[in-house]
């Protein structure tokens, strides 16, 4: 359909609001309340145009076939300019040190609106700055705009803020006469609320600082960001986060240090929040710089090694960009050396069945998730493995008025603040399959598959209630043709409840699961665009190459789509341009940002230094299978690992030179890095690298179907389930580097295990693993209600060796009290 916005024909579909219309189509509505993907607010309503001659607010009227709209008129800019006064009444003319000066929207839209005069006043009241930890708030630079309370309700789903009594004056009655009915409501408002925590005096949130990015003026900011340097001094490098692989755009922020210390440095890192929100780790993990410079002897020696055929493996992780990766696989070719990465391995392995038994790639994006209406994840701790991730399930359960299930052995608070109708179902750990067999169960349209789990099913009897017509005669009185009255029968309909004893089919899979059919119906009327997302508990499980050919079929024969999620940074990447081998060869190995014979790294103890990600460009392969550019932010003084390169006989001066050698067969382009785009339309629109072409990975598909087996877990009196995961914040040793989050290794317990076990906040426990123990201080994670996860972020503790599968069953024993 098309309707026309200041004289420009603009397309759209039906049920979309004015101003994103506009918006995509490059046309200017000023808003300041709306958020591009939350709710319509109406707080501040400067986005009123002129429809069909009728005044109206565009970010929550929905378009209509031919309708005529207009935004640029006169009267609308009269009317916005008495808004924006009334915004600007007792703000503080504080601009030449807010933080938010240079970027401030109430400064944009106050000379857009030509205010230069205040007509109107009233009584200010003292308003106390807050220190919310990671975030500061300053009540008097707010205006109630609400845009913090809306992304934390509409995308993170924490709901975390709300409006507090402000305690001002009333406005002057008299005002209402000489002002603009929409001036006067938003004054009237603003006058009446400040923002506060939802929770009494504490904020009590994940700190991803989205407020503080949506935040109009410098009310709401990072703490250690405030009064450190303005925004106009800030040059912006565009990047991917390097952190987890949502790899999502962010913008490293930087100056010089100081007048005499000239070196460059990360001040703090921005989004384009209207299309892209970052995790906690993205926001404040950025300065993970390595200092050192070039160590000539270091790098002779490792050169030497390769050369004289000592070097017989590389141990690396996926926290590197895909040039490194070929790099890594050029060496393998030339050496004859095996790569090894455990954990990109059983991605790729468990992948790989999936493409062999589906014939095709996954097929969803994080675009399919944010427009479905049923939603299911399993095998993933979704808010601690991929927070950005839980934004998007988060934000189409809100948006799409959405339903759905979560599977986990753990049960997670904050998941159960998504929706009422997401309902989380906790199950034994080795019930994974039994998942996957009831969705097929339940929505499969292959027949033979049907038929084979229709022996899954239960014959049940149920007393059900049941509305039938029953004939009965009535005498009722009436006049015969003489007008005498005579008792005459009539029959009559009337509606009758007799009880009814049916035969129910109840799933196996659906009892053993805890799920509730009759609630699973109703969460399923009317719903249409199904996703399912899946995570690395799949790829680390016993049975992964079972779970892979079983999620296949969903693919295949169900009306969902399937989402994996990459486990780190660009495992995905990793995964399409390695060969990488599960085990060791005989002789040295080179640890690449990991522990080796020779480690070339970042890290304390490497041998030889190696450069952070905020540090190198090149691409990442990001789980919605986009090759996406970051680039450097700081300047790195040492060898990178494209100088080891060519010391061994390659020739490409930068490393980005390997971004068009990507592998075409892995669905790569031969695209240079400097044509890389690397942004978001007006509209929403990603730009951002190329798509990989999956094309390539289409082949007959084998359809293997496995039959069910079902497997039993049952944990001691004295063991717990152990998981292995880090908190929301961290990836892995790379993210435990930025100062911000920094910290040492604790296990993290439910406050049901802490009070089972007499469990304080750091109290010391010893865990025994098979023949390992290990000591660590306790948290106690309040957003978890049973079980404890294991954290693999310190790098002087290597928890990981300890797992198999992300669960393993562990004693635990309290050692020591917290004596603060």
């Amino acid at each position: 359909m098309t309707i026309k916005i200041n004289g420009v024909d603009c397309a759209f579909e039906e049920g979309e609001y004015i101003l994103n219309i506009a918006r995509r189509n490059d046309i200017f509505i000023p808003a300041i309340c709306y958020l591009s993907g939350c709710t319509p607010t109406l707080a501040c309503r400067m986005c009123m145009v002129e429809a069909d001659g009728k005044k109206v607010y565009s970010c929550n009227t929905k378009a209509k076939e031919g309708m005529i709209v207009e935004s640029d008129l006169q009267n609308l800019w009269d009317e916005r300019n008495e808004i924006m006064q009334a915004y600007c009444i007792n703000h503080p003319l504080e601009c030449g040190v807010c933080d938010k000066s240079g970027e401030c929207e109430l400064q944009n839209f106050t000379h857009k609106s030509r205010v230069n005069v205040q007509k109107y006043w009233i009584k200010d009241t003292h308003k106390v700055h807050k220190h919310w930890g990671a975030i500061n708030y300053d009540p008097s630079l707010c205006i109630v705009c609400e845009r913090c309370i809306t992304v934390c309700k509409d995308k993170i789903g924490e709901s975390a803020l709300k409006t507090v009594p402000r305690g001002g004056d009333s406005v002057d009655s008299s005002f209402k006469e000489l002002m603009s009915k929409d001036a006067y409501a938003i004054w009237t408002k603003f006058q009446k609320s400040l923002i506060g925590p939802a929770n009494g005096d504490v904020l009590d949130c994940s700190f991803c600082g989205e407020c503080t990015s949506v935040c109009p003026t410098g009310a709401l900011i990072g703490s250690k960001f405030q009064y450190s340097s303005n925004i106009w001094e800030l040059k912006r490098i565009p990047a991917s986060n390097p952190h987890s692989s949502d790899c999502e755009l962010m913008y490293y922020d930087i100056k010089q240090s100081g007048i005499k210390d000239q070196k460059e440095k990360i001040y703090r890192v921005s989004n384009d929040f209207a299309f892209v929100s970052l995790n906690k780790a993205a926001r404040f993990g950025f300065d993970t710089q390595n200092e050192a410079i070039k160590d000539d002897k270091a790098f002779k020696t490792l050169v030497e090694l390769f050369e004289n055929n000592e070097i017989k493996n590389i141990k690396f992780n996926s926290f590197i960009t895909n040039e490194e990766a070929l790099i890594l696989q050029n060496l393998k070719k030339k050496f004859d050396l095996h790569l090894i990465n455990e954990e990109a391995l059983k991605f790729k392995e468990f992948l790989d069945e999936f493409i062999a038994n589906s014939g095709e790639f996954y097929n969803a994006n994080t675009q399919d998730i944010l427009k479905s209406d049923f939603l299911v994840v399993a095998g993933m701790l979704l808010r601690y493995d991929a927070p950005t991730l839980s934004y998007k399930v988060n934000n189409a359960l809100v948006m799409n008025k959405g339903s759905g299930l979560y599977f986990h052995p753990i049960e997670d608070v904050g998941v159960s603040k998504y929706s009422k109708n997401f309902i989380s179902h906790i199950h034994k750990n080795g019930d994974e399959e039994q998942i996957l067999y009831f969705l097929l169960q339940k929505f499969t349209q292959d027949e033979s598959i049907k038929a084979y789990l229709d022996q899954f099913f239960l014959d049940e009897l149920k007393e059900i209630e049941e509305s039938i017509q029953e004939e009965v005669l009535e005498q009722v009185m009436q006049k015969d043709e003489q007008g005498n009255e005579i008792l005459t029968e009539v029959k009559k309909i009337v509606p009758k409840s007799v009880k009814k004893t049916v035969n129910i089919k109840h799933s196996v899979f659906a009892k053993n699961l805890g799920i509730d059919e009759d609630k699973l119906e109703n969460l399923l009327s009317k719903k249409s665009n199904f996703t399912l997302i899946v995570g690395s508990d799949f790829y680390f499980h016993k049975n992964a190459k079972k779970l892979a050919k079983l999620l296949a079929l969903i693919q295949s024969t169900t009306p969902f789509k399937v989402f994996l999620n990459p486990t780190h940074t660009n495992t995905l990447g990793v995964a399409m341009i390695c060969d990488l081998d599960n085990s060791l060869k005989q002789g040295k190995t080179l640890g690449y940002n990991e522990r080796g014979d020779f480690s070339f790294s970042y890290e304390e103890y490497a041998n030889l230094a190696s450069a952070s990600l905020n540090q190198q460009e090149g691409t990442f392969l990001n789980y919605d299978k986009r090759v996406v550019p970051t680039n450097a932010a700081l300047e790195f003084k040492g060898y990178f690992l494209n100088d080891l390169a060519n010391a061994l006989g390659f020739n490409e001066e930068y490393t980005i030179n390997y971004t068009k050698r990507l592998p075409i067969n892995k669905g790569f382009s031969p695209l240079e890095f400097d044509n890389l785009d690397n942004f978001y339309t007006n509209g929403g629109e990603c730009k951002r690298g190329y798509e990989l072409n999956l094309t390539c990975f289409k082949q007959e598909a084998k359809k293997e179907f496995v039959a069910f087996n079902e497997e039993n877990s049952i944990l001691k009196d004295n063991e717990i389930l152990l998981y292995s995961a880090n908190p929301s914040y961290q990836f892995g040793r790379f993210s435990n580097r930025a100062s911000a989050i920094n910290e040492t290794a604790f296990l993290g317990v439910s406050e049901d295990l802490a009070k089972k076990n007499n469990l304080q906040d750091k109290d010391l426990v010893k865990i025994y693993i098979k023949d390992k123990e290990l000591a660590l201080s306790v948290r106690v994670d309040k957003d978890i209600k049973n079980g404890a996860y294991l954290p693999y972020f310190d790098a002087k503790i290597d928890t990981l060796s300890m797992f198999d599968e992300r669960f393993i069953t562990a004693r635990l024993e309290k050692i020591g009290a917290n004596n603060e």
